[in-house]
């Protein structure tokens, strides 16, 4: 691939990874604390990508140097050389300066000139300058380098979503953070919960902290192993590669939303505690007393 494809590609995808920081598209990859690095790698291709094509470009215009008039070679050296002319066009050999002898080589019948000779005007033979084989063109860079932009454009132009209800059920449940003192919660009903730190509460401090507070939960719904709704959230450590999902499980008021659907409930810690089937990690139980479905959220990963 040449090098002004290579800039090419690495132009659209600095810009492809600005975008997607400054439109907050981002955080459907990666975690939010790394918008600031995004941004500057996004910026550093961009600046190199531009360097590139304008050495890339300046040296196109940079005029060659002219070759002599009568088409021959300048020398090495910068020495002239004495050159006698052969009839057709033909070089020979050096001629001997006076009082030396010529030199050796095959000679043939009669003095007529050697049958193999360089060609004074570059035309013809296999010699150096002979850049396009006899075929009349130059060398090509393959076209097959252009393909890398499939994926750049993929990025400007399309927006993936978000990990949701498919990626839940694939992967088993994060299993809530032990911790030896859980402070309380805060003043007020509702008091907005994020699903780990409910289901830490709930399975490590045997719901001490909540009972009898209102909660309220945030995340999208997936089917349970039994077909019941679960409220679930994709946990993020570094990138959505590594998103394993936290689930929680409902009762109470019925959920008649859709899987993937966004839904805010509101409800009261309930001391059922069952396993996630994938992986057998603790799942906690949330009585629900009212919900409503919602837009995603900025970030939608925990």
């Amino acid at each position: 691939m040449s090098r002004l494809t290579q800039a090419v590609v690495m132009l659209l995808f600095g810009g492809a990874v600005i975008k997607a920081t400054v439109t907050d598209v981002f955080l459907r990859y990666v975690k939010e604390g790394l918008r600031p690095f995004l941004l500057l790698a996004g910026i550093l291709l961009v600046a190199a990508a531009a360097m590139t094509m304008w050495y890339d470009l300046r040296a196109a215009r940079r005029p060659e140097p002219a070759a002599p008039a009568d088409g021959s070679a300048a020398p090495v050296d910068g020495s002239a050389s004495e050159v006698a002319a052969l009839p057709g066009g033909f070089a020979s050999e050096p001629a001997a300066s006076s009082g030396g002898s010529a030199p050796e080589g095959p000679t043939s019948v009669g003095g007529s000139a050697p049958e193999v000779a360089a060609p004074v005007d570059g035309s013809g033979g296999g010699g150096a300058h002979d850049h396009d084989n006899g075929h009349g063109h130059g060398h090509h860079e393959p076209r097959v380098g252009w393909l890398l932009l499939l994926p750049v454009l993929g990025l400007l132009l399309i927006s993936p979503p978000a990990l949701g209800s498919f990626a839940a059920n694939q992967a088993g449940s994060v299993g809530p953070a032990a911790a030896s003192d859980y402070p309380p919660l805060p003043a007020g009903d509702p008091v907005e919960l994020s699903l780990l730190d409910y289901a830490s509460r709930a399975v490590f401090d045997g719901g001490r902290s909540l009972a009898g507070r209102d909660v309220k939960l945030t995340g999208f719904i997936t089917p349970g192993p039994d077909g019941k709704p679960m409220l679930a959230r994709i946990v993020l450590t570094c990138c959505a590669a590594d998103g394993r999902p936290i689930k929680v499980g409902l009762t109470g008021a019925p959920i008649d939303a859709p899987p993937d659907a966004w839904v805010e409930v509101v409800g009261v810690y309930r001391g059922e505690v069952g396993s996630d089937p994938v992986n057998k990690a603790q799942v906690a139980y949330l009585d629900i007393k009212s919900w409503q479905e919602i837009d995603q959220p900025k970030q939608p990963y925990a």
